[in-house]
């Protein structure tokens, strides 16, 4: 790993969300249970440690307690981490079920970018530089 990833902790939905995101990004997901790993302050069939590696690395465990998510003041930035169909794809599956904050649209700069709340409450910013528009969707942007 040559950059940071983010360790999520979900209050007993981290199989799901996990999952949801191997479904929006690909990528291989291994999850150990807390039976599994010997863990007891956890049930047995909690997530104690996953992986989603892929083209968007994250880390992910049940917390201990039934506190939900919530991450303020901080987003998960995919900026020409793909191509702009791929980024536009990915931008409409974590929206599924969760909130535009901001449609992915043209800047005045030039490049698009939006953000979006996914289901879990995780927050993306995600955009591109625009290099030659021979892509029709992204010259309707």
């Amino acid at each position: 790993m040559n950059a940071p990833a983010p360790y999520l902790h979900f209050p007993g939905t981290a199989r799901e969300a996990l999952e949801f995101y191997q479904g929006v990004f690909g990528g291989e997901l291994s999850a150990h249970t807390a039976a599994e790993m010997g863990r007891e302050d956890l049930p047995g069939d909690a997530i104690a440690h996953a992986q989603l590696r892929g083209p968007v690395a994250l880390y992910a465990s049940d917390s201990a307690g039934d506190a939900p998510l919530r991450l303020e003041g901080l987003m998960l930035a995919l900026l020409g981490a793909a191509d702009p169909t791929t980024l536009r794809t990915w931008f409409a599956h974590l929206a599924a079920d969760g909130e535009v904050v901001e449609d992915l649209q043209r800047r005045p700069w030039g490049a698009s970018d939006g953000q979006v709340r996914d289901r879990f409450g995780v927050l993306w910013l995600i955009g591109y530089e625009h290099s030659g528009d021979t892509d029709p969707a992204a010259r309707a942007e």
